[in-house]
């Protein structure tokens, strides 16, 4: 098992995960983050971290079409082990549904 970054990370971006990961699993894309599903060593420390609820166990139905995106970015983007500055208007697309069009295949910034 492993965990997966869904949809509410994206346009939020808070990365309180990213502090606590001890195997350094995240990447960063231009608005969310993917965890690595190889690195994952299922320890569940950024679960309750994230204050989107955007991760999830792979188990977790809701996780299921996410897993893909994760693998393949996690592959591509760069690595993040420090907590950056979230958007601006994070707070504002904290709880908001429906952002899987606004996700961007653009790499982020570590």
């Amino acid at each position: 098992m492993t965990y997966v970054v869904t949809e509410n990370c994206i346009k939020c971006k808070y990365m309180d995960c990213v502090e606590v990961c001890p195997v350094d699993c995240f990447y960063v894309g231009e608005n969310m983050l993917v965890i690595h599903p190889d690195e994952c060593i299922d320890c569940g420390v950024c679960e309750p971290e994230c204050p989107a609820e955007a991760i999830l166990p792979d188990s977790d139905d809701r996780a299921t079409p996410w897993a893909e995106l994760n693998r393949d970015y996690a592959q591509s983007w760069p690595n993040i082990t420090r907590k950056g500055e979230a958007p601006p208007d994070a707070d504002e697309w904290k709880d908001k549904p429906g952002k899987k069009a606004l996700f961007s295949p653009e790499p982020g910034k570590p």
